[in-house]
């Protein structure tokens, strides 16, 4: 008499991949938000429209080009008194050849997202290009499109696995914007939630970076969950740089800065 047939082993070996990939997941986010030392970040720049103008763009980037992010954090981190006096440290790692695979269509088919998100940490573990631990650093691919391609595709961060994938603009005039995307994804792998609704419109009051403005309008800062900073009840812009964004408390409670 068989015990087990084909398909019970199949689903036996699918539950123990994903209970291993739970605790490894739990492991990273304990390793990730006690913010007693730093988080290493690394960048992994993308050709993503295979031009030779945005492959001259990643030839000539270097660490530094990505210090304004561990400025912001630095200077975010101070207001709530955290332990680690540089949150992240950014780096530059190498170029890759590959794009990850794209999110399904449907955000809301569970199942789909959830096989696309292993799909994504096996394509991030066979296109990581260095052989460091990932327990408790984030890898950032961004892939960077020239800007008269217009509208770039939505960028995402991922706890599990701690991965951000950026689309980017290939621009140095766009480089501070470029980095409003890449901190706002950072912020996702460590659990911080949107703060924007369907309008792409700031959500009143965890959304606004002075909810007790008066008057309300316009915002001079934006949260970085909401991305962009409210000139009216119905009006919304994206801030030229980090200068003119902050992390507002709910954020702040969701990364555990402060306590609930």
């Amino acid at each position: 008499m068989k015990l087990f047939s084909y398909r019970d082993l199949r689903v036996l070996l699918l539950l123990i991949i994903l209970t291993l990939v739970a605790i490894y997941t739990q492991e990273q986010r304990l390793s990730t938000t006690s913010w007693y030392q730093s988080i290493p970040v690394v960048v992994f720049p993308i050709n993503g429209d295979n031009t030779t103008a945005t492959e001259n763009y990643i030839s000539k980037l270097k660490t530094a080009d990505f210090k304004g992010i561990d400025a912001f954090f630095s200077k975010q981190g101070k207001r709530y008194k955290l332990t680690a006096a540089s949150p992240t440290i950014t780096r530059l790692g190498s170029s890759i050849n590959s794009e990850p695979p794209a999110p399904p269509a449907d955000r809301s088919n569970t199942l789909a997202v959830m096989f696309w998100s292993l799909q994504l940490r096996y394509w991030a573990y066979q296109h990581t290009p260095d052989s460091e631990s990932n327990s408790n650093r984030i890898r950032l691919y961004v892939i960077y499109h020239q800007s008269k391609q217009g509208p770039l595709p939505h960028s995402l961060g991922l706890q599990k696995g701690l991965i951000g994938v950026i689309h980017a603009y290939a621009n140095p005039k766009q480089k501070q914007q470029n980095h409003i995307v890449m901190v706002h994804e950072i912020l996702h792998t460590v659990v911080a939630s949107d703060k924007y609704d369907h309008r792409n419109q700031p959500i009143f009051p965890i959304g606004y970076a002075k909810p007790q403005q008066k008057p309300l309008y316009p915002q001079r800062f934006a949260e970085i969950m909401a991305g962009r900073k409210a000139l009216s009840k119905n009006e919304a812009e994206m801030p030229y740089s980090l200068r003119h964004v902050t992390v507002g408390p709910e954020t702040a409670q969701e990364i555990n800065w402060i306590e609930p």
